[in-house]
């Protein structure tokens, strides 16, 4: 019996995959309703951009210490109450907006509980895998559940579009916004589905570390990510290809679309060929398990090389088709490496600093690409789009070659599987 079929017949894997989908598919009606109601309640940028901040600060600054109390009361003790609370959040805004009385503040205190609640979420969900699956599976079950979480953000807007054009989005009215009633209700049932789903899951045995000041076990944290010379070399490192892969194309793919192909259309296709590439990524890396090019730096840095090359031409391109061949490429080895990094901190970090570990993991996301959006805005004011998507390419090729030179990386190897107790 193969590794994917051992992991189908996991009980807890099957319950916290099922679980997982239906919220993480839920969660993309929301992520397009609730912008599209502040800006057809305001029709103001500014209140969007708001509602956007309140969605994205907050869990950013707050991240860290919902990874303290994951690793104080378990990933699915706070899972469990995030769920709750998000079923509860999204209920109300659900009524108001089918009742017709959303109102901006009210809108606004809702979307900052929904942040907050994310807080929590995001740490416990990312350190739940390695307590529900035995750890020579993480591998595979990393690539199984990364993958189907792509499907959902692939078909999500589509079901969500689906659903406006049927329902009402409120474009002829604040009277016709039942499909984005509708839209918050269907992430309002799939937080609950996925909250008796979650109940389900049994933790493998675990002993939490003892109660300690919430800021002490934050610090803590942070502490034993840096005595770890080659997590910390890592973290910096992948830091610094956050800023350019999650930052500068953030603003560089808009652009081409824009200027050189054929508007939001082409910009659609972009961003759905590089979702395509990252769920074939992500099913090759579950299938190839951990076969290397030399070993797992090696191949990590290869990785990152040949992506910084591919960014190069996509400034010079003039048809969507080639850039969008490019953009397959990119994803699927962006697919690849996001498997690779899970299962490797999964597997090298101790259960009783997981949760902190991955918070600052993703806080090193949340915190650095928006800032580095803003920075490639302020950029791409002042240089050609061949020159920004050159700069940008040539920067995550030499921050790979540099790494390969100078850090331990080059001899990063997969982390020796832990017995966990």
């Amino acid at each position: 019996m193969n590794e994917r079929s051992q992991l189908l017949r996991d009980r807890n894997f099957t319950w916290l995959m099922s679980g997982g989908a239906i919220s993480a598919l839920g969660d993309q009606f929301t992520q397009i309703a609730l912008p599209w109601l502040v800006l057809k309640l305001t029709g103001d940028a500014v209140a969007l951009g708001l509602a956007v901040a309140l969605m994205g600060i907050p869990r950013a600054i707050l991240i860290l210490f919902g990874g303290a109390l994951v690793d104080r009361h378990s990933p699915k003790r706070v899972l469990m109450l995030t769920k709750h609370v998000n079923t509860v959040l999204l209920a109300v805004l659900a009524i108001l907006v089918y009742s017709g009385h959303a109102r901006l503040p009210v809108v606004l205190a809702l979307a900052l509980g929904l942040s907050l609640a994310s807080a929590f979420s995001i740490p416990a969900g990312t350190s739940m895998l390695p307590h529900a699956v035995a750890p020579q599976h993480l591998q595979a079950a990393n690539g199984m559940m990364m993958g189907l979480r792509q499907i959902t953000m692939l078909a999500g807007p589509l079901l969500a579009g689906l659903l406006f054009a049927l329902a009402g989005d409120g474009s002829d009215g604040p009277q016709h916004m039942r499909g984005l009633a509708l839209a918050f209700g269907v992430d309002c049932v799939s937080f609950a589905v996925s909250a008796w789903t979650l109940a389900n899951v049994q933790p493998r045995p675990f002993t939490p570390p003892a109660p300690q000041p919430v800021l002490r076990a934050v610090a803590d944290g942070l502490a034993a990510v840096w005595r770890d010379t080659l997590l910390r070399t890592c973290f910096i490192y992948w830091g610094l290809c956050a800023c350019v892969v999650g930052g500068v194309m953030q603003v560089a793919l808009p652009l081409l679309a824009s200027s050189r192909l054929h508007g939001a259309s082409a910009l659609g296709l972009l961003m759905g060929a590089h979702g395509a590439g990252a769920l074939l990524g992500m099913a090759v890396s579950g299938i190839a398990g951990k076969r290397r090019a030399g070993n797992l730096g090696m191949t990590l840095l290869l990785i990152d090389g040949i992506a910084g090359v591919l960014l190069v031409p996509l400034g010079m391109i003039t048809a969507s088709w080639q850039s969008m061949l490019i953009n397959i490429v990119i994803g699927v080895l962006g697919g690849v490496v996001q498997v690779a990094v899970f299962t490797w901190i999964q597997q090298r970090v101790p259960r009783e600093l997981l949760g902190r570990t991955m918070s600052l993991f993703m806080f090193i996301f949340m915190g650095l690409a928006p800032l580095a959006a803003a920075l490639a805005g302020w950029i791409a004011s002042r240089v050609t789009l061949t020159t920004l998507f050159g700069g940008a390419g040539l920067c995550l090729a030499g921050a790979a070659l540099l790494a390969w030179v100078f850090t331990p990386m080059r001899a990063l190897r997969d982390a020796p599987i832990r017995t966990m107790v």
